[in-house]
């Protein structure tokens, strides 16, 4: 907490043994030319005030506000960015230190200013908001990044909570919703996660994770390739690969490889 003040206007230096009362409750003093530095007697006349006959008025004396939240915001849509500085600016408590539009400058922006609270998009030109995510607590554990994105796919929900996102909201969500998020992952308060997604991420929880091979084919036939050339480009035996599609069509209860593309599309596990 800063420290408070108190503004005592017309205050002259000569009559600081007047005011120990302010000084031993922590206030710093304000008069004439600039704070007033109290002698340790005059601290330890507490209560001496009424007596030397100086009563201050209420309105005389004024709190320093708290330190606002620090927010950067790394959203390429210049609406969407321009609402949520917006929205940022109308709230005393919050300040919006940066912006930036891609990866590169997030990662930049974070280590200039070293903001309280990062809004990331989900969807970036290039590196994605998770992989930016990855890369700036990779420098700086203790950034607090909130995913935002228009998806609900599960697939890319577990990715960013894996990777340490202190909460994932969808840009749908009410004003006042996305303001109580940022103030509460501030104030330490653990992962957030609307119902609508928990929901979304209930349907898949038991469902078993496909391996980096899988996901390496799994891309591949997206591209079109077949098995034998999918073989070749991952420098295993055709085999292999079969044996890999039927996990991974298992995994994503689908009718066959086609099918499995689209599911993993569809579950954010795979982008077009």
């Amino acid at each position: 907490m800063p420290t408070p003040i108190a503004i005592v206007s017309g205050l002259h230096f000569s009559r600081v043994q007047a005011v120990p009362c302010l000084a031993e409750q922590g206030f710093t003093v304000l008069g004439v030319g600039g704070p007033l530095r109290m002698p340790r007697a005059a601290i330890r006349a507490l209560g001496r005030c009424n007596k030397h006959g100086y009563n201050f008025p209420q309105e005389g004396i004024a709190m320093a506000s708290p330190a606002p939240i620090r927010i950067l915001t790394v959203e390429d849509h210049p609406v969407f960015r321009a609402g949520l500085s917006t929205i940022i600016g109308s709230e005393q408590d919050m300040l919006l230190v940066a912006q930036a539009t891609n990866a590169v400058e997030a990662i930049a922006e974070f280590r200039r200013h070293r903001p309280d609270i990062t809004l990331m998009d989900l969807r970036l030109p290039g590196t994605n908001g998770t992989d930016t995510l990855i890369a700036i607590r990779g420098e700086f554990p203790q950034a607090r990044v909130i995913m935002l994105t228009t998806t609900d796919s599960d697939g890319e929900i577990k990715r960013a909570l894996r990777a340490g996102a202190a909460a994932y909201l969808l840009k749908s969500m009410p004003q006042d919703e996305l303001l109580g998020v940022v103030r509460a992952v501030y104030a330490g308060k653990r992962t957030h996660v609307p119902p609508e997604i928990a929901a979304r991420l209930a349907e898949h929880l038991g469902d078993e994770d496909l391996t980096g091979r899988e996901l390496q084919v799994l891309r591949l036939i997206r591209d079109g390739y077949r098995n034998k050339q999918i073989a070749n480009q991952l420098a295993i035996a055709e085999a292999t690969v079969n044996f890999h599609i039927k996990n991974l069509v298992d995994k994503l209860g689908a009718n066959d490889r086609t099918h499995a593309v689209t599911i993993a599309v569809r579950r954010g596990l795979l982008q077009i």
